[in-house]
């Protein structure tokens, strides 16, 4: 059975409960490294410059306490397997479904592999759904 490195646990619990429930229980149905939760500033300037980022610090879920966002990528790293990544996206979102919805309400999981404009399929972030009430 799969099980986290002790780096990828030491990246995870820099994020948000949500996402460390999500990931610690996908881990056991598919092999897979956490590559980053939180990031600093000089980390985002680094990934920004690098073209891996299209947010500055401190715009990016990555950037908040703790972390709304963390990049997780298939075991062994194979950045050219595309197939792989969509799997785990499978894998990441039925756990996602299998926690109880008053646990989650308030917050969607979001892939960035599902985006057009900059396909990012390490990433998933937490968004709110919550709204405020008298505006």
């Amino acid at each position: 059975m799969p099980s986290f490195s002790n780096r990828s646990r030491e990246r995870l619990s820099t994020c948000h409960p949500l996402l460390r429930r999500v990931m610690n229980s996908a881990i056991v149905d598919y092999d897979f490294t956490v590559t980053c939760g939180f990031r600093g500033q000089a980390e985002q300037d680094k990934a920004f410059a690098e073209g891996h980022s299209k947010l500055k610090f401190p715009k990016s879920k990555h950037n908040v306490t703790p972390s709304m966002a963390v990049d997780v990528v298939p075991y062994p790293v194979d950045w050219d397997d595309l197939h792989r990544f969509d799997l785990l996206a499978t894998v990441v979102r039925r756990h996602w479904e299998a926690i109880p919805v008053k646990e989650r309400l308030g917050y969607e999981l979001v892939w960035g592999g599902g985006w057009a404009s900059f396909p990012d399929r390490p990433h998933w972030e937490l968004r709110s759904t919550r709204t405020t009430t008298g505006q």
